[in-house]
């Protein structure tokens, strides 16, 4: 599938603001692969499909989770989350895309998860910075990202979290675990 028919079909789920943030994470996307050395093609890919079910009734994507994903505890953390897992479904059922790094790259694109791979970090990334963002503390974390992908990320993690915080909502364990994965590593590096 090409990039033209791929967005064709992504446009079709998307309302007109969220197909233009989509197209900002594709470019995004494409230019931290180039960036980092990530696969290109699969960036893009990813990218294109990273919220395919983000407008996907939130009971229909419940019932996915609870009848055939892994993760249930999902489920206690607020509709946000859901559609990047069922968005990953979606892709792989609906549109026969079967690579692992691409359908993992959509799934944890909203969460992050403990070693994440390059890909992965790539589409996470491109999701937070694309150009049509405007949020405080967005500029400082695409500054970083001209540099550093992982401190780029920690910065994100750190924004987002101290955000929900700030409005007592719950913070998903596995985001956490990511920030203190990858903060782990940078210690360990330095």
């Amino acid at each position: 599938m090409d990039r033209e028919q791929a967005l064709a079909i992504v446009k079709q789920h998307l309302t007109d603001h969220r197909y233009i943030h989509t197209l900002g994470v594709v470019e995004s996307a494409i230019e931290l692969a180039r960036r980092f050395g990530a696969d290109e093609g699969k960036a893009e890919l990813a990218a294109i499909f990273h919220d395919y079910a983000k407008f996907r009734s939130k009971d229909e994507m419940r019932t996915l989770i609870r009848d055939h994903l892994q993760n249930h505890t999902l489920l206690d953390y607020g509709s946000e989350l859901l559609h990047a897992p069922c968005g990953a479904y979606y892709v792989k059922e609906e549109q026969g895309i079967t690579d692992e790094d691409v359908l993992n790259a959509i799934r944890y694109h909203t969460t992050g998860r403990v070693g994440m791979n390059l890909l992965e970090k790539v589409v996470f990334l491109a999701d937070y910075i694309e150009p049509n963002r405007q949020f405080p503390g967005v500029d400082v974390v695409r500054e970083i990202a001209k540099v550093d992908l992982e401190g780029a990320i920690i910065q994100a993690l750190e924004n987002t979290i101290v955000f929900l915080m700030t409005r007592r909502q719950l913070i998903y364990p596995e985001t956490m675990a990511t920030y203190n994965d990858l903060i782990t590593k940078q210690k360990r590096e330095k």
